[in-house]
């Protein structure tokens, strides 16, 4: 294994230290059996509004998959990180029942 992989790891003195690399993804659930939260955020954006999409549970290109969809969808720019979906503008009811018309279970917070 290389060791630009163990970035953040420090040294052991044990012995019979093994690195283990948990870099497993999770599964994406199926759209029924996910609840997304979809708010508006104003924090640490200067004002402005963006409309975030939480609790996402899969991978992460499945993740961005959605995030591309809710884009164009809304026609604007957004982003997929840290396990949320940000998406530019104040847009909570249009990707709500968008994402209810594609078979999620959404509540809109705030």
């Amino acid at each position: 294994m290389a060791k630009k992989n163990r970035r953040g790891v420090m040294y052991s003195t044990d012995p019979d230290f093994d690195f283990d690399e948990t870099n497993v993804e999770n599964e994406t659930l199926e759209n029924n059996e996910q609840q997304l939260y979809v708010s508006i955020d104003r924090k640490q954006r200067k004002g402005k509004s963006v409309t975030l999409v939480e609790n996402f549970v899969g991978t992460t290109d499945e993740m961005k998959d959605l995030a591309k969809k809710l884009k164009n969808h809304c026609g604007v720019g957004g982003t997929a990180k840290d396990g949320e979906i940000l998406i530019q503008g104040d847009f909570k009811e249009k990707i709500a029942t968008f994402l209810t018309k594609e078979g999620y279970k959404v509540k809109k917070k705030g």
